[in-house]
């Protein structure tokens, strides 16, 4: 596990412009660099999910998008159309349609996905076409950069880049463990 003293730094800190669910005051802070066609992420999904809900109101989760778009073409367009949903108000319902449909990312798919969460899909699809939040995935992606993320997911704990297993158990216990070393 990192300590305050080594590995890599998140160098944006959370802001107004991320989406994020959880408190300010939380406890502990989680970020992940994701790419939506990533089957690392699609793993990683319901892990935070769980963690998340063992954790309560003790952890905020952040989203932040690395499209991997070399090795996933659809994962730039995927972000994008959940920022088209976030425009709606509806980031959180894309962000888990998406994962939870990762085989098909394809335009198309993506404009279903809008109309099941509830969303305008055809300002989504004007939104796709225009790429009027391609200047935000690559704001994170490159915030991501910054950060020293070469891969997907990454996570980081307050603020350290979390460098061990991400599964349940070992993510839950670096979490409970960042919480009490705040104190």
């Amino acid at each position: 596990m990192a300590d305050e003293n080594d590995g890599a730094r998140l160098t944006e800190p959370v802001g107004p412009q991320d989406h994020v669910q959880g408190t300010d005051d939380a406890g502990v802070t989680l970020v992940e660099y994701g790419d939506f066609e990533c089957p690392h992420c699609g793993r990683a999904h319901p892990i935070v999910q769980e963690v998340q809900r063992r954790l309560g109101s003790t952890l905020r989760f952040v989203f932040r998008h690395f499209p991997l778009r070399e090795i996933h073409p659809h994962a730039e367009h995927a972000a994008e159309a959940a920022e088209a949903a976030g425009h709606q108000g509806r980031f959180w319902e894309m962000h888990d349609a998406l994962f939870e449909h990762q085989p098909a990312l394809d335009d198309r798919h993506l404009l279903v996905y809008a109309a099941d969460i509830g969303v305008n899909a055809e300002r989504v699809k004007d939104d796709l076409a225009s790429h009027s939040h391609a200047s935000r995935v690559r704001h994170d992606f490159m915030s991501g950069i910054r950060s020293g993320v070469n891969g997907t997911p990454t996570f980081f704990i307050n603020g350290i880049r979390h460098d061990d297993s991400w599964d349940a158990p070992t993510l839950l216990r670096a979490l409970q463990h960042a919480a009490t070393n705040r104190r």
